[in-house]
């Protein structure tokens, strides 16, 4: 490859970078998991980059949030969105995020402003939660500022499963995790 080519190829990534790296305006493009029969809610924050596009939660393959609830349920690997989606409902587990929409640069929770929380309301009215969890700190600081003032409803701060969260091994979530099997 010639330097002009190799300089074009090199421009063209950190452009595409530098992009990726901008913060965009997004709506939640994934719908509430529920039924009515479950009975715990966990909330995320919004959804990553690789959970958009999946279409489901917690879709980046370094997220530990299914091998975590594999494990507290013994479960067996799940790996498809059809086989998420039976063992939530198996499990009485209904899932979302606490925003519906805000201005986030990637998938970092630290660069998230302009938010507009999610109406968890229509799961509380259709679904006999009992307990709601949030998946880190960012969840459940936007819950308490968002979302409890206007349903009254306590949460549960759960460690963030996030790759990000590199202070909490796997066999540590799994055991702070067991709450979910209690509810």
């Amino acid at each position: 490859m010639s330097k002009t080519n190799t300089d074009l190829s090199e421009n063209s990534r950190k452009r595409t970078q530098t992009r990726r790296q901008q913060p965009h305006a997004l709506v939640h493009p994934i719908p509430p998991f529920y039924d009515d029969h479950s009975t715990v809610l966990v909330l995320g924050s919004f959804p990553s980059v690789k959970s958009r596009e999946v279409g489901f939660f917690y879709g980046h393959p370094r997220n530990r949030y299914w091998m975590v609830a594999a494990a507290v349920f013994d479960s067996a690997p799940l790996t498809t969105i059809a086989d998420k989606k039976a063992f939530l409902r198996e499990n009485h587990i209904a899932m979302w995020d606490t925003i519906q929409s805000c201005t986030i640069t990637g998938s970092s929770d630290s660069s998230i402003r302009d938010v507009v929380p999610n109406d968890i309301g229509r799961i509380l009215r259709s679904a006999p939660i009992r307990r709601i969890f949030c998946n880190g700190t960012a969840s459940y600081n936007l819950y308490m500022k968002y979302i409890y003032p206007k349903t009254g409803r306590e949460a549960v701060k759960m460690p963030s499963t996030s790759p990000a969260n590199a202070a909490w091994s796997l066999p540590r979530l799994i055991d702070a995790w067991k709450i979910l099997k209690n509810v």
